[in-house]
């Protein structure tokens, strides 16, 4: 199970118009035990691409990336570890909005 330790949101800006609803960025740092697939001695991150349409919010797409070169990992998370990431984004968007 992955531990969220530090997060950012940034509101990603539509200049032409084109997208429904606000879109965001969130990064967010994890800790994995060191028996873990995920885990690399440099560490990782989550990249999340949030959505927030009608009062309703999705992830639209993550990446799991290196921390230091944003190498991309050929990893997916688990569902119940994807529901967390989406609670936790969740639980901490009204703090942009």
């Amino acid at each position: 199970m992955v531990m969220i330790t530090e997060y950012s949101i940034e509101k990603l800006k539509d200049p032409f118009g084109i997208l429904t609803g606000e879109r965001y960025e969130i990064l967010l740092d994890i800790t994995v035990p060191e028996d873990d697939e995920l885990f690399t001695e440099a560490g990782i991150y989550i990249r999340v691409l949030y959505k927030v349409e009608d009062n309703q919010s999705a992830i639209i797409k993550y990446d799991l990336l290196e921390r230091g070169t944003d190498k991309p990992l050929d990893f997916e998370l688990e569902d119940e570890e994807i529901e967390a990431v989406r609670a936790f984004c969740t639980e901490h968007l009204p703090e942009v909005l």
